[in-house]
């Protein structure tokens, strides 16, 4: 709180959000920081976006992040989408610029930076295999295609939604739509898997996207799930000698992303790190 006792307010819309760690994250980065920033969780119901949008003008907000179910349905509402938002076709971050709402998406970028940080691959000389085709498939293969991914795959269990993603980033780099039936001949030539669906998510953590018996020394597994931080399949993939990469960090890093879209400082990124795990890993 600054010295005249106001606050500047962030949050989240969602539906629901009970469960988002994001609150506790940007809190604390904001106190680390001492900056007059406050970050609040709204449930808000499909019916109700346009209103909850209007609302981030009439009251001041500096801006929210955006998750399930909203991220599509609320780029009409906005005043300017970002190129990068508009060809992933999502919004998962909303600043307003004295009145202006502007749609980002750091969900791509976020994970690229974690995955780079933590595995150390080289895109260009790593063909990607992308389990998935939705929301967050798209911020990824877009995010790896303009980082210099060379060929990607995507496997979806429905193939038309794997066509129409395909077909999104054509321009960008080399990339097919695969059915399921193909993982296991696709997986002995890919470098990086990547799951972007919900299987093996708190509480069904014993579920695996694929058939864990595929996962072999060479490879990189990487889960967007960070609840469990250890999913099924890096569990599996930890087994047989491949190499995990949770959610966490994608998790984070596009967070501070737009932490620093609203604050315009640098984000603590591992004091938001430490505020997330002190959360999912139980005290013993």
């Amino acid at each position: 709180m600054d010295g005249s006792g106001h606050l500047t307010l962030t949050g989240l819309f969602g539906h629901p959000v009970r469960h988002s760690r994001s609150p506790a994250m940007h809190n604390a980065a904001f106190r680390e920081l001492g900056l007059p920033y406050v970050y609040v969780a709204f449930d808000v119901a499909p019916e109700s976006l346009a209103a909850a949008v209007d609302s981030i003008r009439v009251l001041g907000m500096r801006g929210v992040n955006v998750t399930i179910p909203h991220k599509v349905d609320v780029m009409p509402y906005l005043d300017r989408i970002t190129p990068e938002a508009d060809l992933i076709g999502a919004v998962n971050t909303i600043v307003n610029e004295n009145g202006v709402l502007i749609g980002h998406n750091t969900d791509g970028t976020g994970y690229v930076r974690s995955l780079l940080e933590e595995s150390r691959l080289s895109l260009p000389e790593s063909p990607v295999l992308i389990l998935g085709a939705g929301g967050a498939a798209r911020a990824i293969v877009t995010a790896l295609a303009w980082q210099g991914a060379k060929e990607i795959y995507i496997a979806n269990r429905t193939r038309q939604k794997g066509d129409e993603l395909a077909q999104r980033i054509a321009a960008l780099c080399s990339v097919h739509s695969v059915s399921l039936a193909d993982i296991p001949e696709l997986i002995k030539r890919v470098r990086l898997v990547v799951n972007t669906t919900s299987v093996g998510m708190h509480p069904n953590v014993e579920e695996s996207p694929i058939d864990p018996a595929l996962l072999h020394e060479g490879l990189v597994v990487s889960d967007l799930i960070y609840n469990p931080l250890e999913t099924c399949l890096l569990r599996e993939a930890r087994r047989r000698g491949a190499t995990p990469h949770g959610g966490l960090g994608m998790f984070i890093y596009q967070g501070a992303e737009a932490f620093t879209l609203w604050t315009g400082a640098e984000a603590p990124v591992e004091i938001m790190r430490q505020t997330v795990e002190s959360i999912l890993i139980p005290r013993r």
